[in-house]
């Protein structure tokens, strides 16, 4: 994609959301979802801030920006805060009513590591998360979901103080995001949507028993207490053997604790 769509910046997400009657269309699918489910109904919002500065600067030059340009780049998050808060408090208005959670993104790991110094999320990100996941708090009874990729476990905390009750895909193939102390650390405070197979090395290159053995040892650890949701790390890719994947949902629905 070689253009930025400034013009849909405050939705950032949803290319239609400026025209006529979309909240309006809105407010009736998630009103239709909850009438006639019985599942938990989930909202996508988006509202990436490390995720968009890196969309529209460039990773690179981002990521300089927030050390040596720091006025100007928290000119541009600030404003960006208020752009969301702005789709926020409108989504917030349309869905109320129908949505158990809903769900934010911004990718802030890496596989080694966090994208940035702890140091850095917590004078640059983290109040501004805060401030959009405050107001889903103060206005709603949704939970926070935060959609973020890589080894972000210095962040956790913070997230959790922010708001976050949810986290995905919980990537345990990266360095710092071991199972045993993901759960031993914060499994009282929040909930995995993630881990349960690495897909990685495991689901694309293992053997079906690999497969039952990753399942099995992962979702021991994570389902104990409460407080998992059983998916693999991240969407399953072309190339993973199907049985691979039938194995996957075959031993999940046998396990029991």
């Amino acid at each position: 994609m070689n253009k930025v769509m400034w013009g849909y910046m405050s939705d950032p997400l949803w290319r239609n959301a400026k025209k006529r009657n979309f909240f309006k269309s809105l407010n009736e699918k998630a009103k239709n979802a909850y009438e006639k489910s019985d599942y938990v109904i989930m909202l996508g919002f988006g509202g990436a801030l490390l995720g968009w500065g890196q969309a529209l600067y460039g990773m690179e030059d981002f990521l300089i920006n927030l050390v040596i340009n720091k006025k100007e780049t928290n000119i541009f998050l600030d404003h960006l805060v208020e752009l969301h808060l702005e789709n926020l408090d409108k989504v917030i208005e349309a869905v109320n009513t129908y949505i158990d959670i809903i769900s934010f993104g911004d990718d802030l790991g890496t596989q080694n590591g966090p994208m940035i110094s702890p140091e850095m999320y917590k004078e640059m990100i983290f109040p501004r998360q805060k401030k959009l996941f405050q107001r889903v708090k103060e206005k709603t009874n949704m939970y926070v979901y935060l959609h973020s990729c890589g080894d972000i476990l210095e962040f956790i905390p913070y997230l959790i103080d922010a708001g976050v009750d949810i986290i995905n895909p919980v990537q345990i193939s990266t360095k710092g995001m071991r199972p045993e102390k993901l759960k031993k650390n914060f499994g009282k405070y929040i909930t995995f949507w993630g881990g349960g197979i690495d897909t990685q090395h495991t689901l694309p290159r293992g053997t079906p028993d690999a497969v039952r053995s990753d399942i099995r040892k992962n979702c021991e650890i994570f389902m104990k207490d409460g407080g998992f949701i059983f998916t693999q790390v991240h969407n399953i890719l072309a190339g993973v053997p199907p049985e691979n994947i039938v194995t996957m949902y075959d031993e999940v629905n046998k396990i029991r604790y």
